[in-house]
């Protein structure tokens, strides 16, 4: 039943976040809001193949996040051969931003204060 959930939210977090890339050209939800919801997509994916028994996943998603931020300062896309590729420049990220991590920092803490409100609801 778990997985159901995840694969939910996973789904319906995907679409936010299409929409958000397609539609929204603003200054605040789709470079902030997008990059908080990013990680908590990840978390959902991963949830959706392993619900339980991983308490550091959100600090795991970060450092993945971060990985990948700091993959786009040192332009991986242009040394993979991709910077023509649109759909690798959307995944992978093009633009390295010290702001995204902070983004990404905040959307692992809200999935941080999740799995700590989620551990207390199953002791009781």
């Amino acid at each position: 039943m778990k997985r159901v959930f995840y694969l939910i939210v996973f789904i319906l977090l995907m679409v936010v976040e299409t929409l958000i890339a397609l539609y929204v050209h603003d200054d605040f939800i789709r470079p902030y809001v997008g990059d908080a919801i990013v990680v908590i997509v990840l978390y959902s994916f991963v949830r959706i193949f392993i619900p339980e028994k991983c308490r550091l996943l959100p600090l795991y998603i970060f450092i993945f996040s971060v990985a990948v931020e700091v993959m786009q300062y040192f332009k991986i896309i242009n040394i993979l051969g991709l910077e023509n590729n649109s759909f690798a420049k959307v995944i992978m990220g093009s633009v390295f931003d010290l702001k995204d991590i902070a983004c990404y920092g905040i959307g692992c803490l809200i999935l941080a204060l999740y799995e700590i409100l989620r551990k207390d609801k199953y002791k009781h």
